[in-house]
């Protein structure tokens, strides 16, 4: 990146010094031009005999040389700035491809990591189940673990390909009338029975939305997911929904240790993840919370991080409500 950008300004300085030169060999041009208009003049119009026809030609003269010097100075400006632009446009666009490079190569690294912790697990409750022989309560733990593995797999896949139908509009949308409350309760119920006494919930019931309720199952699953991947193991992690007047406010709050301001809205871009994946403790993808920044704008709602005390984030989400059907 260091090289590229020496290169860059090596080039866009050699543009300039080389333009300005040119610059002034074409006013220097000029000037001989102008001179040797003078001359002709001088040998064809006697000043003393014709000074009036003489000085017109003389301005005329100097009229062109005046017409000729902003031609070039215009000319030069209008290529600089061009040039400049140009420069900045290619630089811009080596900067963005750098970063989403980055960001690629840490979502690979993250992905294989993802998948290979719970294909290892799975692997290795059948591995056991497969080689001991073991009393029934034995049996049924490691099922459940691999049932768990295999719901994180489930989950991951998921994200990958709504990401991807998203970006590329093929998914479409639906809409329908459902109870909010209803989903809330059953996704915490799916996560407190693979996070036992992780989550504190205060879900008020009636609230309904208009909406496609797969996407917005997976933005309450993303947010728990986030929650309890930056939450402390003997930390809860706090669900609440409630209606403020014409829009229903969900708040996600979790006991981490939080997300600086400067992050706050980086967070929602696509693959970013708050520093290198090879130091990084929390695992993920960088898809998660852009996912629930995207069915959040698509649901026509909002969205902020707000910071917990003493320690933590909280996401809350505000999305407009219907009126149940009788």
């Amino acid at each position: 990146m260091r090289f590229f950008t020496s290169v860059h300004l090596i080039l866009l300085a050699y543009i300039v010094v080389a333009l300005a030169f040119w610059e002034l060999r074409l006013q220097e041009q000029s000037g001989h031009i102008y001179a040797q208009e003078v001359i002709t003049l001088k040998s064809q119009v006697d000043s003393t005999r014709f000074p009036y026809e003489y000085h017109q030609h003389m301005v005329a003269l100097k009229t062109n040389l005046d017409k000729r010097t902003i031609q070039y100075v215009a000319e030069g400006s209008t290529f600089l700035i061009v040039i400049i632009i140009g420069a900045v446009i290619v630089y811009g666009s080596f900067r963005r491809s750098i970063v989403l490079s980055r960001q690629q190569n840490n979502f690979m690294l993250s992905v294989t990591h993802e998948l290979k912790s719970p294909i290892a697990a799975i692997k290795l409750n059948l591995q056991t189940l497969e080689k001991h022989k073991l009393d029934e309560s034995k049996k049924m733990q490691l099922v459940d673990r691999s049932v768990k593995e295999a719901n994180r797999l489930n989950d991951l896949c998921n994200n990958i390909l709504f990401a991807s139908q998203i970006d590329s509009r093929q998914y479409k949308a639906t809409r329908e009338l459902f109870s909010l409350s209803e989903m809330a309760e059953d996704t915490v119920a799916e996560y407190a029975a693979r996070y036992p006494q992780r989550f504190e919930e205060d879900i008020s019931t009636g609230c309904y939305v208009s909406g496609d309720k797969v996407m917005l199952q997976i933005m309450l699953s993303n947010l728990l997911e986030n929650a309890i991947k930056y939450t402390p193991a003997d930390k809860p992690v706090t669900i609440a929904l409630r209606k403020d007047g014409y829009t229903a406010t969900l708040r996600v709050v979790d006991l981490g240790a939080g997300i600086p301001d400067g992050e706050k809205k980086k967070i929602f871009n696509k693959f970013y993840r708050v520093g290198n994946e090879e130091s990084r403790k929390a695992k993920g993808t960088g898809l998660g919370l852009y996912l629930v920044h995207k069915v959040v704008k698509q649901h026509k709602g909002q969205i902020v991080v707000k910071d917990n005390e003493p320690s933590g984030a909280i996401f809350e989400i505000t999305l407009p409500l219907e009126a149940a059907k009788a």
